[in-house]
């Protein structure tokens, strides 16, 4: 059972770009039950409610999953697949809304749809005609009103699917894949990682190719930027940071290497981007 949620704190690996924003989004994570987390990472929630007129434009470099979203307001669609992103985007927000979003595990999307991971466009609204299996997930969550409520709610179905779908090896193994990277942001992939995990570099290769449409290193340079952007952005760091000092700990060949890096996946230097941060904390209100 799911409590009521906590907020997401500019010093975890959220992968938002700009930080500050996260309190004004009221941006909180749900953690799945335990019985659903062979398919669940986790749920997050953010609502917004701006002026006419004026629009905020959100860069966000996300964790390697797939996402499920329920959104309301000033939004495009009401239900979205959100596949795995290889650089950082950027969503414009304007009006009042809000977004329930289930943050799949690798194994997470066999379960909840019959969709293929490795065709799935960037978005794709959720429709009948697409998957009706998943359309009648996400319509389910939907109606319960609180985003507390709506994690409860998915636990629950997704517990039912997964008693009913249960994953195959190849996709608990891309779990465990995914798993180790995240709890380890300095880990190699290849055969030292291979054998951590008893299986061959092929086995991890398959495992995450046939669930997230892309490759150990893909996964691996994803959240070692994820975990950049969180040194870069907290709030007591982001003044003084020491860039060579990042690359370092964080296994990069050199500073260079981590510029080149985050420029490439976030459109920006790592320079330009804390100037940015530092801008915005100065900005008054």
């Amino acid at each position: 059972m799911v409590d009521d949620g906590r907020p997401i704190r500019p010093d975890e690996r959220s992968g938002v770009l700009t930080p500050t924003n996260l309190e004004r989004f009221a941006a909180n994570w749900f953690d799945p039950a335990d019985a659903a987390r062979k398919a669940v990472d986790t749920y997050w929630s953010v609502s917004w409610h701006l002026p006419a007129g004026q629009t905020i434009s959100q860069k966000v470099l996300e964790f390697p999953a797939i996402t499920v979203s329920i959104e309301s307001g000033s939004v495009a669609f009401p239900y979205v697949v959100t596949a795995v992103q290889r650089r950082a985007w950027t969503r414009t927000i304007e009006g009042s809304g809000e977004v329930f979003a289930i943050r799949l595990r690798p194994a997470g999307l066999a379960v909840v749809s019959d969709l293929d991971p490795r065709k799935l466009p960037p978005e794709q609204p959720i429709t009948a005609a697409l998957d009706p299996g998943l359309f009648e997930l996400v319509e389910a969550i939907a109606r319960e009103g609180s985003p507390a409520a709506r994690a409860r709610r998915a636990d629950a179905v997704i517990e039912g699917l997964l008693s009913r779908r249960p994953p195959s090896p190849e996709h608990v193994l891309a779990n465990t894949v995914v798993d180790a990277l995240d709890q380890r942001v300095r880990a190699r992939t290849g055969p030292l990682l291979a054998a951590q995990i008893g299986v061959s570099e092929r086995a991890m290769q398959r495992a995450l190719s046939l669930t997230l449409g892309m490759g150990p290193k893909a996964v691996a340079r994803r959240i070692r930027l994820q975990e950049v952007v969180r040194r870069f952005s907290s709030s007591d760091a982001c003044a003084e940071v020491d860039a060579a000092a990042v690359a370092n700990d964080l296994g990069y060949a050199d500073q260079s290497h981590l510029i080149n890096d985050f420029r490439s996946v976030t459109g920006m230097s790592p320079g330009a981007y804390l100037r940015a941060l530092r801008a915005l904390s100065q900005t008054p209100g």
